[in-house]
Order: structure tokens, then C-alpha cells, then sequence
């Protein structure tokens, strides 16, 4: 009995410990998602009114550019996995990378190949486990990232995009993200970069602007504009910028989602650690009192072998 009561004890002293570095966790990622919130919301007004301005330009009937479509039938796909560099932070990675999978086998289901840009070491171990290949991947602070961060990717993915097929190049850009939604909700998502075609960005049950469904004629009705220098100069111009800010603000509504999932799962982590701690400690005086009762028992008992 009383090697049991030890037992529990020490149950009882870890169970503690660990629920200190719980509740510490909790209480860092609590203190920094309103930083990344605020980061999220000052940088998505700018991608938002970037992007309408782009795919605005880019609808021109008469405009011929890398942005919009540039092939009827795609082979080659690039997809960008932001995924975690720390775990503890619940399914946020593993949501984001089941969502993966399931992109990656629809894209190869039309025939398509795949090539992968990750963020975060749990995207990046994950397909080095499974000995899949990827072109680049990058680590490190995706839950505070930076716009030269986002700038790095950028050049990456717009360099793989400029090049034909024959020397390596895609056809189109995809972001697999985790979007904020609120506290308690984070939703997956698929982001279509380039180029911007709505009616194939809807087939894939994508977005072109993060958190917004665009009609249409939200497309078109500022095709009478006239651009000085000419459209085309103003696209090539605006390319670059485009990506970054979307790149950006996927980073950051990625940052948030996952300082809340982490938040959300260490609170649960702590909760567990509680009930632990009282199903211990309720054992250990099962066993105290059982241990007393033997002793009590073995005292009557020696008490009437002496009696007798």
C-alpha cells in the first residue's frame, strides 16, 4: 500500500508540473494574439483594395498578361502549405495539412503535377517523414512572421511562375492557410493566387480575396477605367505588390489561427492536468484508507491472538 501511495504521489508532482507549463503557454500565446490580430486587420484593408484593383485591371477584355489565365489546361501546380513551426497548438497543423493532401489529389486527379513551398517544421518534417519531395520550405517565427519573410516567398513562387513548364515552371499558385475567424474558430482554407480566374477559383471552392466572396460584376464594373501608363505597365508594376500583401495577410491570419489554436488547446491541456490531479489524489486516499483499515484489522487481530 504504501509503495502505491508513493506512486501517486509522484503522478500527483508531474501531473502539477506539467500543468504549470500548460498554463504558462496558455497565458503567453493569450497575451500575444491580440498583437497578431491587429497585425492581421492593419494589413488586410491594403491586400483587399490591392486585390480589387488588380483583378479590376486584369478582367480588361482587351489585356493580355501573365495574371489572368495564361493556359486552358494547366500541368503544373504550385501549392504553398503554412503549417506551424511548434506543436502543442492542437489540429492546427494537422487540419492544414489534411487539407493539403486533399488539394494535391485533386489537382493530380486532373492530370496535373504538384510542386510544394512550405512554411513551418511540422509541414516541412511531415513530407521529409514520408521521403515526398518539395521545392523549398522555410522556418522560423511563423507565429510572428515578416513582410520579408512574405517578400522571400514571393520572389520564389513569381520565379516559378515566370518560367515555361519545359524549364520547371507552374501554371498556377495556391495558398493552403488557416484564416481567424474568431476565437473559438479557424477555418482552413484554400487561397487561389494567380492567375485570377473566378470561375475556376469556385470549381476548387477557393477564394480570391480572404474572407470575402466576390460577385461577378464586382469584376467588371470599372472596366471602362483608362490607365496611364498603359494597363499592361501597371500590372507588371502591380504583380509583385499583389503577391506580397496576399502572401502577407495569409501569414498573419495564419499567426492568429495559431496562437488561438495553441491558446485554446493548452486551456484543455490544463483542464485534463486538473481532473488528473483530483483522480490522483481520490487514489491515493482510496489507497491511504485501505492501508489503515489492514493495519487496524492486523492490530484486532493480534489483539485477539494474544486474548485467546
Amino acid at each position: 500500500m504504501g509503495a502505491q501511495i508513493r506512486v501517486y504521489r509522484q503522478k500527483i508532482a508531474s501531473t502539477s508540473s506539467m500543468k504549470k507549463i500548460f498554463k504558462a503557454m496558455e497565458m503567453i500565446a493569450t497575451s500575444r494574439i491580440n498583437k497578431a490580430r491587429k497585425s492581421a486587420d492593419a494589413a488586410s484593408p491594403y491586400a483587399d483594395a490591392l486585390t480589387k484593383a488588380v483583378t479590376a485591371i486584369a478582367t480588361q477584355n482587351s489585356i493580355s498578361h501573365p495574371l489572368i489565365n495564361r493556359s486552358a489546361n494547366s500541368r503544373r501546380s504550385a501549392v504553398l502549405v503554412l503549417a506551424s513551426d511548434r506543436g502543442l497548438a492542437g489540429s492546427y497543423s494537422a487540419s492544414v495539412l489534411k487539407k493539403t493532401e486533399s488539394l494535391i489529389e485533386k489537382l493530380r486527379s486532373e492530370g496535373r503535377e504538384v510542386q510544394l513551398y512550405l512554411v513551418g517544421r511540422k509541414a516541412k518534417s511531415y513530407f521529409d517523414f514520408r521521403e515526398r519531395s518539395y521545392e523549398r520550405a522555410w522556418e522560423g517565427n511563423t507565429d510572428n512572421p515578416n513582410i520579408d519573410m512574405a517578400v522571400e516567398i514571393r520572389d520564389a513562387l513569381l520565379d516559378a511562375y515566370s518560367r515555361p513548364y519545359e524549364q520547371g515552371g507552374v501554371d498556377d499558385l495556391h495558398i493552403v492557410y488557416t484564416e481567424f475567424v474568431s476565437m473559438v474558430t479557424q477555418e482552413t482554407t484554400i487561397l487561389r493566387l494567380l492567375p485570377l480566374a473566378v470561375a475556376e477559383a469556385r470549381d476548387f471552392g477557393e477564394q480570391i480575396v480572404p474572407g470575402q466572396q466576390l460577385e461577378d460584376d464586382q469584376f467588371t464594373q470599372n472596366s471602362a477605367f483608362e490607365f496611364e501608363p498603359s494597363p499592361q505597365e501597371v500590372l507588371d508594376e502591380l504583380l509583385p505588390r499583389y503577391i506580397a500583401s496576399r502572401l502577407y495577410a495569409c501569414l498573419l491570419e495564419a499567426a492568429a489561427s495559431e496562437l488561438a489554436s495553441r491558446q485554446r488547446a493548452m486551456k484543455s491541456a490544463g483542464d485534463n492536468a486538473d481532473e488528473l490531479i483530483k483522480k490522483y489524489k481520490r487514489l491515493m486516499n482510496n489507497a491511504r484508507q485501505a492501508a489503515i483499515t489492514q493495519e487496524l484489522s492486523e492490530i484486532v487481530s493480534g489483539a485477539d491472538a494474544l486474548a485467546s
